[in-house]
């Protein structure tokens, strides 16, 4: 009787380890996700805070995870081949960003390069689009290779917009409270 409970249980295991090989074999080889916020300001006043790495501590999510961490920043300021790199705790990891295209005051691209906990790389595209003299809105998207297959298996469990979208809307609330709060300073 227990042996046939445990070939039981060792089948039904067995059955759901395929299911979730074949799921993750049909995954796609490409991500990509975005997240987009209404700013009350013009492009002019947005850009800044994504165009100069060094603006990215007042806004990114991914900042505050390690208080200590050590950053690098190299190439020209706020150009094509600006450079940002960080080296963090085992939350922020390793990694560098560049800037790869710039369009002022509407689009940032960058090349984003993890290396630790994981290797990733990603492209990351910011669009800012007027949507009248005073108001904008800000796409932020992410697209990247998932080639690999341990990451097409955890792509069965939760999605790069499950796991990133979040951060992604934190972001774009602070990138919105900043700029808005500039514009309510230049009026006074």
């Amino acid at each position: 009787m227990v042996k046939k409970v445990v070939l039981t249980v060792l089948a039904l295991v067995g059955v759901a380890a395929a299911a979730i090989v074949a799921i993750a074999a049909a995954k796609p080889d490409h991500f990509s996700f975005e997240r987009k916020a209404i700013v009350k300001a013009p492009p002019e006043r947005v850009y800044p805070l994504i165009s100069n790495f060094h603006e990215w501590p007042r806004w990114s999510p991914w900042e505050k995870l390690d208080p200590k961490m050590k950053r690098d920043y190299s190439g020209p300021e706020s150009a094509v081949g600006s450079v940002y790199a960080w080296d963090g705790n085992n939350d922020a990891g390793v990694g560098k960003m560049t800037i790869t295209e710039l369009s002022a005051p509407n689009l940032v691209k960058l090349n984003l390069d993890f290396i630790k906990p994981f290797e990733a790389k990603n492209q990351v595209t910011f669009q800012i689009t007027p949507l009248n003299e005073n108001e904008s809105q800000v796409s932020w998207k992410m697209e990247g290779d998932s080639q690999l297959f341990p990451c097409k298996i955890v792509s069965v469990f939760c999605s790069m917009d499950d796991m990133c979208g979040k951060d992604f809307d934190a972001g774009l609330a602070s990138i919105k409270s900043i700029a808005e709060k500039q514009k309510v300073a230049s009026q006074e």
